[in-house]
């Protein structure tokens, strides 16, 4: 096979990368043949940049590419864009794209501008070409996207099947996982969050799967490669420590489990049983749910991640930036892990109430999610009481704050609510401390109110949430800790109210 040329991987779709002698990580750019409408896929770095100019001026044009597809912002990827856009010299160049990545590939200075996928169903029409665009979050991105040609079920799969050779093969033989479990385990943030990616990657119907690395994989291929791809130890998994702690865990609720289920028979605990199925009672749900309450740590970390490189390798980084962009990350872990230890605590029959000030319990809360609102523009207004002191569980309660404004964020999101923000009122009242939480998305429903507290009920698609967060944190307010959570709309949008006794300070 001769590298040198282009090579025609299916109809119309090419292969355009460079052959680099004794070097296990390959990277491989794509074209797709559309005649003044023509799409360049993963461009690549300035390493790969004229064989490619040289092999798409060999089979059409650099003046036919209208679109330059980025599966995702690293340089092995996206750096030769500013040097593609000068030859290929139009100004209708879009670059596709998902949202999320746009503030970081844009300090490549690309001067194009964006096709947005999350902004146009994920869907594209060129003449008669129509592509497909499947999120993969944080595989390895926040942003992160496959892309698929449903005519020649042709699968452009960026990071995820994508291997480290010694002896690089251009078609991926039978042994391929053993060469892409490294790139794997060390690229992939948890096996929760790959296998997520790889289900929606197997309903696909495909012939050939073309990564950013590695080999081709066809399709004999596919169905087996993913069947091992997803038993994969990564991220997360690969910390010894982590797993041991998570299988205790699980366990322990295994056994809780079982014995709930022998006593299902008396009324009385069967509204205790459906409480702690709900509370991640088998080891599915009980990963789904922290992988959720973890999306946004690791989006953030991810993100400061490859900010700091990038300025680390233009040498633009500021020891005060790095410094301050570490605690930043250090207070996201930080969280991540007293996320774990909560879950545990919340199985732990011999919890202990504290007496605390309900303003820490806020404080903390806000630290946890300002940073995930600030990022989508949404505004944070807090307004303190003094000596607003309850007596309940601390931990329980900053979980309640966070899923009640998680789901304010992502329905003022959904609804592309201009001026967003978020209130938070702290008084005293009677004798009872009152939270009060309100939005400016427009309210709930009238169908819907009456049952925004019921275990698995939800509107949102079941990718954002598994319908229990607001139910837990009913029953964590009124059963565990005596007080009442209640859901009103006004005329902005939702108000929450959370209501407590109130108990003199220490």
């Amino acid at each position: 096979m001769d590298f040198k040329q282009a090579i025609e991987i299916a109809k119309n779709i090419y292969w355009v990368g460079m052959y680099l002698q004794n070097d296990p990580f390959q990277c491989h750019p794509y074209f797709i043949k559309n005649g003044n409408e023509s799409i360049l896929i993963d461009p690549g770095s300035m390493l790969e940049f004229d064989a490619v100019v040289k092999k798409i001026n060999s089979i059409s044009s650099m003046h036919d590419v209208k679109y330059i597809i980025l599966h995702h912002q690293d340089p092995d990827l996206a750096a030769s864009v500013p040097e593609m856009e000068k030859l290929i010299d139009r100004d209708d160049l879009l670059i596709i794209t998902h949202s999320r990545m746009v503030p970081l590939v844009k300090h490549y200075m690309i001067k194009s501008n964006y096709y947005e996928i999350d902004k146009h169903h994920h869907t594209l029409q060129s003449k008669d070409l129509h592509l497909e665009f499947i999120a993969t979050p944080y595989c390895h991105s926040p942003g992160a996207f496959v892309s698929y040609e449903p005519k020649t079920k042709t699968l452009f799969s960026g990071d995820i099947f994508g291997g480290i050779e010694e002896s690089w093969e251009f078609f991926a033989g039978d042994d391929y996982f053993e060469k892409a479990k490294q790139f794997h385990a060390e690229y992939m943030p948890s096996r929760d969050i790959f296998n997520y990616a790889l289900s929606k990657i197997e309903a696909l119907d495909m012939e050939l799967i073309a990564p950013q690395h590695g080999s081709i994989i066809q399709r004999e291929q596919i169905a087996p490669l993913i069947e091992q791809m997803k038993n994969l130890e990564c991220g997360l998994y690969v910390e010894k420590e982590y797993r041991d702690e998570l299988l205790y865990t699980i366990e322990a609720l295994k056994q809780k489990d079982m014995a709930l289920v022998a006593s299902l028979k008396q009324l009385k605990e069967k509204e205790e049983f459906l409480f702690q199925k709900a509370k991640m009672a088998d080891m599915g749900e009980m990963i789904g749910n922290i992988a959720h309450q973890w999306r946004q740590p690791l989006a953030i970390n991810n993100t400061i991640i490859s900010i700091l490189q990038e300025k680390s390798q233009r040498e633009i980084l500021q020891n005060s930036e790095l410094l301050s962009k570490l605690k930043e990350m250090e207070n996201n872990i930080q969280y991540m892990s007293r996320t774990i230890d909560d879950f545990m605590r919340f199985y732990h029959p011999a919890k202990k109430k504290t007496t605390f000030c309900v303003s820490d319990v806020v404080e903390q809360a806000l630290t946890i999610m300002r940073p995930i609102l600030n990022k989508v523009n949404i505004e944070i207004r807090f307004e303190d009481c003094d000596h607003a002191y309850i007596h309940g569980y601390m931990n329980e309660y900053t979980q309640v704050v966070v899923s009640i404004l998680t789901n304010a964020k992502d329905v003022l999101i959904h609804r592309k609510i201009e001026n967003a923000y978020i209130d938070m009122i702290l008084s005293e009242q009677d004798g009872k401390i009152i939270l009060t939480i309100n939005d400016n998305a427009g309210g709930i429903e009238k169908e819907h109110i009456h049952r925004v507290f019921d275990p698995y009920f939800t509107t949102k698609h079941k990718s954002m949430g598994t319908g229990l967060g607001l139910y837990i944190s009913k029953m964590i307010i009124e059963k565990n800790m005596g007080g009442t959570l209640s859901v009103q709309n006004t005329k902005e949008g939702a108000s929450f109210n959370i209501i407590m006794e109130k108990i003199d300070g220490q």
